[in-house]
């Protein structure tokens, strides 16, 4: 990999200077409020322009690591190097007919608002997944029996040699809380959702129902990565852990919610190393308790520190 100063002079020729950040703390674009720097932290305004970085990235061998805001994702405290891409300048919503269009970076929550002020019904279940619509595409997002295979149509994707696609639902393998677009290499910049004409009062209900059921349950409170595990066949993560009497448990910053089991919540300063060391203790304690093996939903990237 070249030096760092070739790469940087090599961004400013694709994205604009304010838009090239050079050892950047990524706890501070980050919903979990963890992790070190990046080596450079790339906020693109444009589909070329992402295409460029991709590009350049692959011609000169620079890592390259494409960022949310981190709803669903931990950074190790050593950061990472080479490229980071965040999309929060790409975060246009419109609509036509029956359809909502959502840029990568904008949120899902916003996505569904929109849908909301237009009366368009089949997104009311992302009214609370705090993450951007790339990342609801990346994991497959659902909440309240909702999920993000039930209404997307196509989306527009960078493949991994910069060039601009277009991918139908039927082609991303959307199952539970996976995709085939990690694999793929694909940086999704763009999501159209087919919803259905419906009351604006009934949409708003159903919205107004599910966002007091997680503000009433899940602790918004404090940072977090939103739910820890996936749910083993059979049983409810949040009881197992529950039922293992681990509320409350904490290392170092970082703490077993009281108020929802199957979050653990940056209370007090906490380094990705303490929530990593949670996490394997609540993997440890169930299995031992229940023989039950949880499986992370949460994504941990990144570097140790040395």
């Amino acid at each position: 990999m070249e030096t760092k100063e070739k790469i940087y002079n090599k961004l400013l020729k694709l994205v604009k200077k304010d838009n090239v950040k050079v050892n950047e703390r990524l706890k501070d674009h980050l919903y979990t409020k963890l992790g070190g720097k990046a080596d450079f932290f790339i906020t693109p305004t444009t589909f070329q322009e992402v295409q460029n970085v991709v590009k350049l990235s692959n011609e000169d061998n620079i890592p390259f690591t494409l960022l949310g805001n981190g709803s669903n994702l931990i950074i190790k405290d050593g950061g990472i190097r080479g490229i980071v891409i965040n999309l929060k300048h790409l975060n246009d919503i419109s609509s036509e007919g029956n359809t909502v269009v959502a840029q990568s970076g904008a949120r899902i929550i916003d996505a569904s608002r929109h849908a909301l002020k237009q009366s368009l019904s089949g997104l009311e279940f992302a009214c609370g997944i705090p993450g951007t619509v790339g990342g609801a595409l990346y994991m497959n997002a659902g909440a309240y029996g909702g999920e993000i295979k039930d209404v997307l149509d196509y989306a527009y994707v960078v493949d991994k040699e910069g060039n601009l696609v277009k991918r139908l639902a039927s082609e991303l393998n959307l199952d539970y809380r996976t995709s085939n677009i990690p694999e793929n290499g694909d940086i999704v910049l763009e999501a159209t959702f087919n919803l259905k004409p419906a009351s604006y009062e009934d949409i708003k209900a159903i919205m107004d129902d599910l966002t007091f059921k997680r503000e009433s349950k899940q602790p918004l409170e404090y940072p977090s990565c939103g739910s820890v595990f996936k749910r083993p066949p059979g049983y409810f993560a949040g009881k197992l852990i529950q039922d293992s009497k681990l509320q409350g448990t904490n290392i170092g910053g970082a703490e077993v919610s009281t108020k929802h089991a199957g979050f653990i919540v940056n209370k007090n300063n906490a380094s990705t190393t303490d929530y990593i060391s949670l996490i394997e203790h609540v993997q440890r304690t169930v299995k031992d308790k229940f023989g039950v093996d949880l499986e992370r939903e949460v994504r941990i990237i990144g570097e140790d520190t040395d």
